[in-house]
């Protein structure tokens, strides 16, 4: 829309050149205070919690300003904004359990995927001791994985990317899946890659019928959510484990929900939203 108060810029290969750069500036500007402070006062201020969550700020605030001023700024004129406008309360009601129902889902595809072995057994160890040393702190981890995770990875992923993609030619369906395999293969390993591309094409779906990212954004955070309470309270990240049921019959379930609430979030009702 030409009048709209949101820049319509594209993303394509100098777009991913800009986030990178972005990213790559960031990390620099993280080394150069672990070093500073190794330096000037003797203190490891990787290993401090506080830090962390600074750090991860710190590179995707990069990384986003790094578009803006790159692509937004320079080819629309505009500086980067989103719409996070609130739905009807009717909307709520219908896709927090479509995401539950993916999410059920996807923990049925992830617990396929082999965990011992000479490769994906080595390869399974490496990232859960990967993640054990992140952080045991609940509070760190709600307000990392939460509420900073969600916002700046729903900026990215779906703001950016996607959003970029379909102003830039691309088709709904095929941006909603291409943004989703992007986020997944960032995370980095394949149990995590599955669950997070399946789930990051509810969040592109719901972004692309109410056009703002308060949605995707929620959601995300109430998948991370109920990740943490899984691993603070039962030290296993599965609804199945926790509810004590096969994984088979939780698969039923998430697709029974899924399936109930795509229709009548996406079939009967038609929620649809348009960007002003």
């Amino acid at each position: 829309m030409e009048n709209s108060r949101y820049p319509q810029f594209k993303f394509n290969w100098l777009g991913g050149v800009a986030l990178i750069a972005g990213l790559f500036v960031g990390s620099m500007f993280i080394s150069f205070l672990m070093t500073f402070a190794k330096i000037a006062f003797g203190v490891n201020i990787a290993l401090k919690e506080w830090f962390m969550m600074l750090s991860n700020a710190i590179v995707f605030v990069s990384a986003i300003v790094a578009f803006d001023f790159i692509i937004v700024r320079r080819t629309t004129g505009k500086r980067l904004n989103f719409n996070f406008s609130p739905t009807n309360f009717y909307t709520y009601l219908l896709v927090f359990p479509l995401m539950l129902g993916m999410m059920f889902i996807a923990e049925f595809i992830t617990a396929q995927i082999p965990t011992t072995g000479p490769v994906f057994g080595d390869l399974y160890e490496y990232f859960n001791d990967l993640m054990a040393q992140l952080t045991d702190d609940p509070i760190v981890m709600v307000l990392t994985a939460v509420i900073m995770a969600p916002i700046f990875e729903e900026i990215i992923f779906r703001g950016i990317i996607q959003k970029g993609l379909m102003n830039n030619g691309v088709k709904p369906w095929k941006a909603i899946v291409i943004a989703s395999i992007i986020f997944g293969l960032v995370h980095g390993n394949p149990w995590q890659f599955a669950g997070a591309t399946l789930l990051g094409c509810v969040l592109g779906l719901v972004y692309y019928k109410t056009k703002s990212l308060l949605l995707p954004m929620l959601l995300h955070g109430f998948n991370n959510l109920c990740s943490t309470l899984l691993v603070t309270y039962t030290k296993n990240e599965s609804f199945a484990d926790a509810f004590k049921i096969p994984e088979w019959i939780l698969l039923i379930i998430g697709i029974a929900l899924f399936s109930l609430f795509y229709y009548l979030f996406v079939k009967k009702n038609k929620v649809h939203y348009l960007e002003i």
